[in-house]
This record gives structure tokens, sequence and C-alpha cells, in this order.
């Protein structure tokens, strides 16, 4: 069976800006994938990617996305307000149409297809709420790559869901927010997983609607998380598990960090990476360079 070695990008909001660290820090190491497979802001960060190539100069655009994020309002921050307004009035998500004038203005267009993509296999993930599964796009290469990347990032009530064909499509982080089973169904044998789950952004002591719903909502993606790692687990797959986590909790809709993310993201994955060299031989990586960044060597 012919090795692949996946990215999985896990969804996070702006905490997604640790990402593209972590992939700098991937790519000095010459560690290429095979499949890119992402979820909410992680599908962002693989459709910039696959789009830009997972080169220098395409890190180097994709940093300079998330740059430009910081001077941006994608997100509003006034989410109870924004929650009741969806809730009350019909509404496309008050943040839709920005995202997708973003995705468009930074070479992400309407007309785009999966079949379109270079390089790495790109794969993103959604959920329908009607059939109560994952959806991947990217499987059927004729898939739009805007529409599927607006169903994996619809998160009311910024982005509406979508409705279609009997579906009923909402951001794919609400039952794999580190989509480690969709890259498995696309045949990876290895991955590498940069997880954006922040266990410290709740606070234990509060009572109320506002902290239940957060509290719900970290179980249920650590839950997952933890179900898709035993998966890959019973079927021999490796998965070597980045949590990028910041120093202090970021809210999803903040970016205004976004450019100290980025190199959060870049040191952690290098620490993380220096203790895999019992796991070299089977990676697609440029030869020496390893060694010249971290100075280890095979066993």
């Amino acid at each position: 069976m012919q090795n692949k070695l996946a990215f999985v990008l896990g969804g996070g909001g702006s905490r997604g800006a640790m990402q593209v660290g972590a992939l700098r820090a991937l790519h000095e190491a010459g560690i290429h994938p095979d499949l890119l497979v992402g979820t909410s802001i992680g599908a962002a960060n693989a459709v910039f990617l696959s789009i830009h190539g997972y080169t220098l100069d395409g890190l180097g655009k994709l940093e300079q996305i998330w740059r430009s994020t910081v001077l941006q309002d994608l997100l509003p921050t006034h989410f109870w307000w924004q929650l009741m307004r969806s809730l009350f009035q019909r509404s496309g998500g008050l943040s839709q149409s920005k995202i997708r004038e973003f995705a468009i203005a930074n070479g992400i267009t309407p007309e785009m297809r999966f079949c379109d993509i270079q390089g790495a296999a790109l794969f993103l993930v959604a959920a329908d709420m009607n059939a109560r599964q994952p959806v991947i796009f990217g499987q059927d290469p004729q898939d739009f790559i805007l529409d599927s990347l607006l169903a994996s990032m619809a998160l009311p009530p910024w982005v509406a869901p979508q409705q279609a064909e009997g579906r009923y499509l909402v951001d794919g982080g609400f039952i794999s927010n580190l989509p480690i089973q969709a890259a498995l169904l696309q045949g990876a044998t290895q991955i590498i997983a940069l997880d954006l789950f922040e266990p410290n952004d709740v606070d234990t002591s509060a009572h109320g609607l506002r902290p239940f719903i957060w509290r719900l909502d970290k179980t249920v993606e650590y839950r997952q998380e933890q179900l898709e790692l035993e998966l890959a687990k019973a079927r021999g797959v490796p998965v070597h598990l980045i949590s990028l986590v910041s120093e202090a909790p970021v809210p999803i809709w903040d970016f205004h960090n976004s450019i100290e993310l980025i190199e959060h993201g870049y040191q952690l994955t290098r620490q993380a990476m220096a203790e895999w060299d019992s796991f070299l031989e089977p990676w697609q990586r440029k030869s020496g360079i390893w060694q010249k960044l971290f100075g280890l060597t095979k066993k």
C-alpha cells in the first residue's frame, strides 16, 4: 500500500494563525504532505495553501493573508447580540459576505474546483445536521472550492448554514473539529494533526447559560477528538498530534493577535518535532534537513 502522509488542520477561529507558523516549521524540516484535510479555519488554511503552493513563497503569502486579518473585522465581537439577532431574524449570516469577499480577494475564485488543485490532494469537512454525518468535499473533483469552504466554516451566528438538496450544512467543527477520520477515509497511512483545541478558555467557576454552552462545546469537541485518535490507533495509523495552545486564551473571533500567534505556532511545532526522531523513515523529506535543524540522527 502506498504511504500517504496527511496534514490534518483542526478548527479554532482566529487561533488558526498558529497553524501557519506550524506549517512553516514543517516545511523547513522537509516534511511534505500527500493529503491536506481541514475543517473550519483549518479548511481555510488548507485551501489557501493548496492554491498558493506548499513552498516558501506560498507559505509567505499565507502569512501575509493572516497578517491582513489584524485589520479585518471578519467575526464581529458582539457575539450574544448577533446570536439573538440570528435566532429571531432571517439572515444570511453577519459575516458571510465579508468572508466570501476576503476569500475571493485572496485567490479563491467562485469557479475554482477541486480538480484544479495541484500538489497535495485537498479535502474539506463540513457537518450535515440532517444526516448527522460529516460531509467530505473534494471526493468529487467537480465540487466548487469556495462553496465547500463556506460550508465548512458555516458557524452561526456569523455564517449561516447552507441548505440545499436535503442537506443542512454547518461548520465541520460541530461534528469533527480535528478531522482525523476524514483523513483515514482518504487513505492516510500517517497523520500530522495541527490541533487548535484550547482547554483553558473556559472559566470552570462561572455559572449561567454562556459558560454552560461553552463547557458543552468543549466537552463534545474533546470527546470527538479522542474517539478519532482511537480510531486511527485501531487502524494502525500513527498520528503525531501537535497541540497549538496559545500562551493566553484567545477568543475565536479575535484576530488582533495573528502575527504573534504565527510565531508561537512555529515555536511549538519545532519543539514537538524535536521528539520525532524515531518516526522519520516513511515521510517524504528533503535529505539532511532534519538533522541540520535538530541535530538528530535516525535510530
